[in-house]
């Protein structure tokens, strides 16, 4: 895991917002390091939502941060992947941000 320049408690946080915003828009606009790290953790929620039991449900609920957003996943995003079975992001790599020159990237599902 990507320590990300964090303590645990922010990292923790960082990502869960992160993901969240992810499955809100389908798009987002970060750094090449969170949007890797961000991969594997929406995929693994992707493969959750194709389950759509209760407990995957719960599961969902605790990782993400908005209730709206689960349900979208586990309806449209779930429905779309499942004769998919890995792979449902894509990272995209722009050029240096403006103000530090950190490598920038755009994850979107696929």
């Amino acid at each position: 895991m990507r320590k990300l320049g964090r303590n645990s408690a922010a990292r923790k946080a960082l990502l869960r917002s992160i993901l969240t915003s992810f499955f809100k828009y389908g798009r987002i606009e970060t750094t090449e390091a969170k949007a890797k790290e961000l991969r594997s953790l929406a995929d693994g929620l992707i493969t959750l939502a194709k389950r759509g039991d209760l407990s995957a449900r719960r599961q969902a609920i605790a990782a993400l941060a908005e209730e709206d957003v689960v349900k979208r996943l586990f309806g449209e995003i779930a429905e779309k992947y499942t004769d998919r079975k890995s792979g449902y992001t894509r990272i995209l790599k722009l050029g240096p941000r403006r103000g530090d020159a950190a490598p920038m990237a755009i994850i979107e599902l696929v």
